[in-house]
């Protein structure tokens, strides 16, 4: 047996030191229920030690980061289970090729499981004993990849040693049965902490996102050996809520760092390569090879779909393995400083990842935002105008971008594409806020701030932290934080942005005028769960509640306008009616 047999992942990568605010933790439950690994890791204790595992993880750089999941993917595996399962045999049989790091199982089409072995060795030694699938009507594809299928030799025999294991989850609750355990919290700051351990992703489900990338870099590198294939956007972000798509790229830098370390000599010595008149071209057809031999050789890839003439060219599929709906670029690397900026934004205070999980989950209710692109606000806008709120406090929560590129040394310079994208990657480096406002304090007032936010003349400047006179007369205009002649809410028309405004002013309202405390007595949704409910769709008496007095600010508006409308209309009328009296 290994001797961390049953040690599994039990924090999540945001982890649940963030539920602390000032010293004070969310209670255990949702927490507690959610924790996807197997085995003895479930009765861990989540006291100080964890939290302090969490902070001293969260110290780590993002490429740090990003190194060590890389290399952790490296020495793992993927097995299909059988349906009856002894897990205990299942693992002493893996152990026999090397000691296991850790494991998990989840459920996808059967059950699965991720096993991360110590060193590398064990995995060429699995495949060495791994036979090729028989298959009578088809022909297979004699690829050896990190995926494998385990049955029984005699299933009825073992049948009575079946044991259930714990499953680890891969996608959250739907918000109907989140709305419970929302308003069984003290405050909203702790409903919010709630509805982040419930949205964010899981330790295990960052594994499978990078074994994902792994396993397509397989692929890769039998065009491209010193190739890497890495995870951006929500994935590594911070900001990545179970069930959302994995975004990953193609990288060559490491190719380029080595052909800069050419040996002393009389020669320089370069390889002869394809020469192609540009880098969109080399683009495509790298992305037109790679898509093709997923497509055909690949296991469990499929709808495989080439989007080779965007901007970003791509290769969109799904990998049934893992359950992933994943997009493949080529070293976008603008897109990773995006992600590393936010990174660093999300480790900087608890109540930033808490305030956006939030927001996004309020976004996505009220249909203001959507999974398929449009019109509308996406999660990445989103996101950037929650970070700009947070930067127009009193005092900031946290830095504009141009005090990040202050703070940067010689190794964060970086000028990619003639941008400049440099800032301070360690973290120590960057002093906490002095701001101790609350979550309750920021949820509504971020609803105030944009509901009151001049649209027509204004837009946000990340790097500056404050409103400038737009350039151009796009409805919503959010300057791309390096790409400074982009903005990333181009596609945001003027109805979707007076939603918006609409959606924010009905929750700044709701959030200011309810009673708490009888909302309470008589179990009806309150605070963050309020505004969670789609408006219309609330239970009666919220409803009544809500239209009482002066009602709806948005409803009243609309109908004071009528009303002023349909006034004016009428004197006109008896206007003209009295002119021609007067002519007769």
């Amino acid at each position: 047996m290994p001797a961390r047999y049953g040690r599994v992942m039990a924090q999540r990568a945001g982890g649940r030191a963030l539920c602390a605010l000032r010293g004070r933790l969310l209670p255990p439950g949702p927490a507690a229920a959610r924790l996807g690994s197997s085995g003895p890791a479930l009765q861990r204790a989540a006291g100080a030690e964890e939290a302090d595992a969490e902070v001293s993880t969260r110290k780590k750089t993002f490429t740090e980061v990003q190194t060590e999941r890389l290399e952790q993917a490296d020495r793992s595996v993927l097995i299909r289970c059988p349906s009856k399962l002894n897990e205990k045999k299942l693992l002493q049989y893996l152990s026999s090729h090397g000691k296991i790091d850790n494991y998990f199982f989840f459920e996808n089409r059967g059950v699965n499981a991720l096993i991360e072995f110590s060193e590398k060795s064990s995995v060429t030694s699995l495949q060495a004993v791994t036979g090729i699938p028989k298959a009578a009507e088809h022909h297979v594809v004699p690829y050896k990849s990190r995926l494998f299928t385990f049955t029984l030799k005699n299933p009825g025999s073992q049948a009575a040693e079946e044991r259930p294991v714990n499953l680890s989850p891969q996608s959250h609750i739907p918000v109907n049965e989140l709305i419970p355990k929302l308003c069984s919290a003290d405050s909203i700051s702790s409903q919010m902490y709630i509805l982040l351990n419930e949205y964010q992703l899981t330790e295990e489900n960052i594994k499978l996102r990078y074994l994902a990338c792994s396993l397509v870099r397989d692929f890769a590198r039998a065009y491209f050996p010193d190739s890497t294939v890495k995870p951006f956007g929500s994935s590594v972000n911070t900001f990545g809520k179970l069930g959302c798509d994995v975004d990953m790229f193609l990288d060559f830098r490491d190719i380029q760092k080595r052909a800069t370390q050419m040996k002393k000599g009389p020669f320089e010595i370069e390889y002869q390569m394809k020469r192609l008149p540009s880098e969109r071209l080399a683009t495509q057809k790298i992305l037109s090879i790679i898509g093709d031999c997923l497509d055909n050789f690949g296991p469990g890839y499929s709808s495989v779909q080439k989007i080779l003439n965007a901007r970003c060219p791509l290769v969109k599929f799904s990998h049934q393995p893992t359950g992933f709906q994943c997009d493949l670029s080529v070293s976008n690397s603008i897109a990773i400083k995006c992600s590393e900026l936010l990174y660093i934004y999300g480790c900087l205070d608890p109540r930033v990842r808490a305030l956006v999980f939030s927001l996004r989950c309020w976004a996505r209710v009220h249909g203001l935002t959507n999974s398929v692109p449009g019109t509308w606000i996406t999660n990445f806008s989103l996101t950037m105008m929650i970070m700009f709120f947070l930067q127009k406090r009193s005092p900031p929560i946290i830095p504009t971008l141009d005090q990040l590129k202050e703070l940067a040394d010689e190794k964060d310079k970086h000028i990619i594409g003639g941008y400049d994208c440099s800032f301070v990657s360690d973290l120590s480096k960057i002093k906490p806020t002095k701001n101790t406002e609350s979550l309750d304090e920021l949820l509504c007032d971020f609803f105030q701030y944009f509901g009151n936010f001049d649209f027509r003349k204004n837009s946000l400047n990340l790097r500056k932290g404050k409103e400038v006179n737009k350039p151009e007369s796009s409805p919503l205009y959010i300057w791309n934080p390096f790409e400074q002649d982009l903005n990333i809410s181009k596609n945001v028309n003027q109805p979707q942005l007076e939603k918006f405004v609409a959606v924010a002013r009905e929750s700044a309202w709701i959030l200011q005028k309810e009673d708490k405390t009888q909302q309470m007595v008589n179990k009806e949704p309150w605070g963050l769960a309020a505004v969670l409910i789609p408006f219309g769709k609330s239970n009666r008496n919220t409803m009544k509640n809500r239209t009482k007095g002066i009602g709806s600010e948005t409803i009243k508006s609309l109908l004071d306008s009528l009303k002023r409308s349909i006034e004016r209309a009428g004197r006109n009328e008896d206007e003209k009616r009295s002119g021609k009296r007067a002519d007769k």
